[in-house]
């Protein structure tokens, strides 16, 4: 069984990811935070598409718990092909002067060493096999700083320089390591980022068509599917109103 491991699953690019490849037949992984929601997707992927899923309930941010629950699933999980880092956040909008360290400290905590402590478990699995592939899910943010944002851009220019890193130090061991980078993209995102004003959430998108999580699910896959000596380093994907970050083109 092809077995493809899905963190933050239980919303925007992670669930729209995880019903994806289900969809094509592959056995899922899925983890996050909201235990209700997890197991309504394992119940509903199972049903619908007929594949194994396992369900793992912990926190990204917390190393023991990613060790210890994700480091000890039963051996014929470990033969993970495709590890999809997916869980992550933007928390506030602030300038950074007057912004909440607690919310650099979320974004930090999720956004890359949430990723790490993922990848540290499972990188040793593909390694073994010589074989496997990492998606990174950045963010347009990676490529250029917008005001009120300088940590969560941090961030995801983190997961960009981690995810060539990776390319190089697994270069021997023949693993794809690839960086999706999606632009403005309508999910729970905004909603989070707005700590749950949805006027300000929805403002985001105004005016502009944004990218759904499918459409990223879908990039997803695709660089999943080609020949095995290709390999996308680096893809960045916006909607066509938008050229990056900061410059958008809204009616």
């Amino acid at each position: 069984m092809a077995i493809v491991l899905v963190t933050g699953a239980t919303a925007g690019f992670g669930q729209a990811c995880a019903t994806t490849f289900a969809a094509k037949g592959y056995d899922v992984i899925i983890t996050g935070r909201r235990k209700e929601r997890l197991e309504e997707l394992k119940t509903q992927l199972s049903q619908e598409f007929g594949i194994n899923v396992l369900a793992l309930n912990f926190d990204v941010r917390n190393e023991e718990e990613v060790n210890t629950i994700l480091g000890n699933i039963p051996e014929e999980w470990k033969k993970v092909d495709i590890l999809i880092n997916n869980a992550g956040l933007a928390a506030g909008l602030d300038p950074i002067e007057k912004a909440d360290p607690d919310d650099w400290n979320a974004m930090i905590d999720t956004n890359i060493k949430g990723l790490l402590y993922v990848s540290h478990v499972v990188m040793p699995w593909m390694t073994s096999r010589t074989s496997g592939h990492i998606i990174n899910i950045g963010s347009t943010a990676a490529k250029i700083v917008y005001a009120k944002g300088s940590v969560y851009c941090a961030t995801k220019a983190a997961v960009d320089a981690i995810t060539q890193g990776m390319r190089i130090d697994l270069l021997p061991y023949h693993i794809k390591v690839t960086a999706v980078h999606p632009g403005a993209a309508e999910t729970e995102f905004s909603m989070v980022r707005f700590k749950g004003n949805e006027d300000k959430a929805k403002a985001v998108y105004d005016g502009m068509i944004p990218l759904s999580a499918q459409d990223v699910a879908d990039v997803v896959y695709y660089c999943t599917t080609l020949p095995p000596h290709v390999c996308i380093n680096d893809l960045v994907m916006t909607p066509i109103q938008q050229a990056n970050a900061y410059y958008t083109e809204r009616k």
